[in-house]
């Protein structure tokens, strides 16, 4: 697997696993059912943000991660991500690669700390991967997410210094 970052060809392969993270509504704080330009101008990233792509030797897209400054100015020293794998590989060490790539870009490009504004408590793989991977539960918006399943849960803000 190689991670590199995000060209505009990547988009058509990245769109259809991110349109159906999107709709299953369980993971994410964004609409449901974007259009596909909004979603391609949010996970896009332009500089200071960047978007990256996992690809298996063939050119399969795996998964992608977006990341840059949480916030402007005096905050931003401390960057954000997002992480999206394409549900068919899932459970392959890609959510794992990405996050160990977006950590260690975020170190060298001079970044001071990493936070995660929104996991879904209930999204348990992705909150022990991060815990494993050193962030830290800061605190937990309670019933700050309507989950389509379990109703109203929490939010953690995740931490970690870099």
């Amino acid at each position: 697997m190689e991670i590199r970052d995000a060209v505009p060809g990547d988009w058509p392969a990245i769109w259809p696993f991110l349109r159906q993270i999107l709709a299953d509504g369980d993971t994410y704080t964004l609409p449901r059912h974007p259009t596909e330009e909004w979603a391609r101008s949010v996970w896009m990233q332009e500089p200071p943000g960047r978007t990256v792509v996992a690809v298996e030797d063939d050119g399969t897209v795996l998964g992608s991660a977006k990341f840059g400054p949480n916030h402007l100015g005096p905050a931003s020293h401390v960057s954000t991500a997002s992480f999206m794998v394409a549900p068919e590989h899932a459970g392959q060490g890609v959510g794992r690669a990405l996050g160990e790539h977006a950590v260690e870009q975020a170190r060298a490009e001079g970044y001071r700390a990493m936070q995660f504004n929104a996991v879904v408590e209930t999204n348990t793989r992705a909150v022990a991967l991060w815990q494993s991977l050193g962030f830290e539960v800061m605190t937990t918006l309670p019933e700050a997410f309507r989950h389509p399943v379990h109703g109203y849960v929490g939010l953690h803000i995740m931490y970690r210094r870099l």
